[in-house]
Formats: C-alpha cells, sequence, structure tokens
C-alpha cells in the first residue's frame, strides 16, 4: 500500500495511508453507451478500487441489464463488484431470487436500498404488499440467506426527504446497521460541513460503520443539479455561480467540475477521511483527475518513496 504525507498539527508531516476509492456506475441502455462503460472501467480499474458497484433501475427497469453488467466485471476484470437491489414493485420471494442468482456467479456484495416510491421522487412510497417493508427488512433477508454477503446501505447527511428529522433518519441507519449492514455510502452533498455534523450525529448513537462519502463531479451542471435536489441535497448558491455562463462551453465546465470535486475530496481528506465512493455517471475522465490528486496513481505507476 502506498502512503502519502500531510501537515501535522506542529507544523510536521504525518504519514497518511493511500485513500480507498470505490467507484459506482450504472448499467448502459444502448451499444453506443456499453462502449463507452467499458471504455471508463478499463480507465478505472488501474486506480484498484476497493469495489465498483452498478445501479438498479427504478422498479427493477435494469435488473438484466445491471446483472449483465455485473457478471461481465467478474468475468472480464480483477475488480470486486456490488449489485444495487431495491425492494420497490417485488415479492420477497422475487428479491431473494436475484440475490441467489448474484450469489452463485460469485457476487459477495450488494448495495441494499429501499428505492424510490412507484410513482417518482415525492410521491407516498407504498411496499409491495409480498415484498419487503424497507431497507433493513432488505438488508436482514440478505443475511438470512447468505451469511457471507457483505450488505452496503445509503445514508443522508441532510437526512432522507422522507424523514421527520435527524432523530428519525438515524433511527432507520440503526436498524439498517441491526440488520446488518456494515458499510454506508452517502447522498451527493456539497458543503463538508453537513457531512461533518451528520458523522456527529451518527457516532453520538454509537453507529460505529464507515459512513463513506459519496462523491459526484458535475459534468453537467445543470442536468445534475436537478437531479440531486430531487432526493434532497442541497446545491450552494457558491457552486451555482461557478459554472454561471458555462451552459455552452462544455470544456470550461468540465475544467471547473473537476476543481469544485478536486477542492471537496482534499479537504475532506485534510480532515481525516480517507475513503471516497465517486459517482462516476459512466465517464472516467474527471475522477481519473481527482483520484490523481488524491496520490492515488495506477498500478505499476505509483512513484518511488
Amino acid at each position: 500500500m502506498t502512503e502519502a504525507t500531510s501537515p501535522a498539527p506542529d507544523g510536521g508531516h504525518r504519514v497518511l495511508k493511500h485513500p480507498s476509492i470505490s467507484f459506482e456506475f450504472f448499467p448502459p441502455k444502448t451499444e453506443e453507451m456499453e462502449r463507452n462503460l467499458w471504455d471508463t472501467i478499463k480507465r478505472l480499474a488501474p486506480l484498484a478500487p476497493s469495489f465498483v458497484s452498478v445501479t438498479y433501475g427504478a422498479g427493477g427497469s435494469t435488473r438484466e441489464r445491471t446483472h449483465s453488467t455485473i457478471a461481465r466485471i467478474l468475468g472480464e476484470t480483477d475488480l470486486i463488484p456490488a449489485a444495487h437491489l431495491t425492494c420497490v414493485g417485488a415479492a420477497c420471494g422475487e428479491i431473494d431470487e436475484i440475490v441467489g442468482r448474484y450469489h452463485e456467479i460469485g457476487v459477495r456484495h450488494i448495495v441494499a436500498l429501499r428505492g424510490d416510491p412507484v410513482g417518482g421522487i415525492g410521491t407516498s412510497y407504498a411496499a409491495h404488499p409480498d415484498g419487503y417493508r424497507n431497507s433493513a427488512d432488505l438488508v436482514a433477508g440478505i443475511k438470512r440467506r447468505h451469511a457471507d454477503v457483505e450488505v452496503s446501505v445509503s445514508a443522508y447527511p441532510e437526512k432522507h426527504p422522507e424523514s421527520r428529522d435527524f432523530d428519525a433518519d438515524i433511527d432507520v441507519l440503526q436498524a439498517k446497521v441491526d440488520a446488518g449492514a456494515t458499510r454506508a455510502i452517502t447522498q451527493v452533498f456539497f458543503d463538508n460541513d453537513l457531512y461533518f455534523r451528520y458523522l456527529d450525529r451518527v457516532r453520538a448513537r454509537g453507529i460505529s460503520i464507515p459512513i463513506v462519502p459519496g462523491i459526484m463531479p458535475m459534468h453537467n451542471f445543470k442536468q445534475a443539479r436537478n437531479f440531486v435536489t430531487r432526493a434532497g441535497t442541497t446545491v450552494p448558491n457558491w457552486l451555482a455561480e461557478k459554472f454561471e455562463g458555462l451552459d455552452d462551453d462544455a470544456d470550461t465546465r468540465k475544467l471547473v467540475a473537476a476543481a469544485v470535486a478536486a477542492g471537496q475530496v482534499q479537504k475532506l481528506a485534510k480532515h481525516g477521511v480517507d475513503t471516497f465512493h465517486f459517482y462516476t455517471m459512466n465517464r472516467a475522465d474527471l475522477v481519473f483527475a481527482i483520484c490523481h490528486l488524491l496520490g492515488i496513481r495506477p498500478r505499476g505507476a505509483q512513484k518511488a518513496a
């Protein structure tokens, strides 16, 4: 494992372990998107992520594409895949069968999510009458049948939009941990203070699992803002101002996006955060650059100490 140095409080330098990273991809819809995804995977794989996750569409709409992408990652790379799974619109038996199929091909990591309501974000959620009631119930169901499967879950630095308050939100996280979850990955956030305040609340409850910050470079600011705000993420005015006047200037937008995301992860790292999950949007360029700034180099290209 490589190491890097950072300033110590006394003005000297302390040795930090190489940051741990993971990447999220989504299953492609077309042949062109398939080629783009695999170009992205080939570019990022040498950075040796701890795992890569593949998302699962609303109501299981990408079920087979998610499965085939996971199977190909297992068959053609050395990467460790994690399959996203939700409990929306499916009976327990159906979900159990999906988990069983993943287990048969060698998947040992599931990202278990409740999923958005069938009517979309903002509408009321209703569990399938024969299904898992929520994400904690789903985690418990996975662990009952496959104790060797690691389960990651979601966490919300600004609380889930449906949660009454932070206490209720952390009650949900506690239930997921009690059910067997061993890692939480956060929703996107852009103000690091939100993450640290959330972490303080979680630790005060006695929850000790890793709370991994989810980082998303804003390749297309307007599009990304619409997406993340619907999920409850605040986009600060200072961030919007950085992209003003760049709607038709993709090259400059990319540079700004890289600078913003790199600044965020470097500040998190300075405060002791050593694990990051990147929402790649199936694009490698910005994520690769940010990892480089974190001191992460492709295997075989590390600078000798």
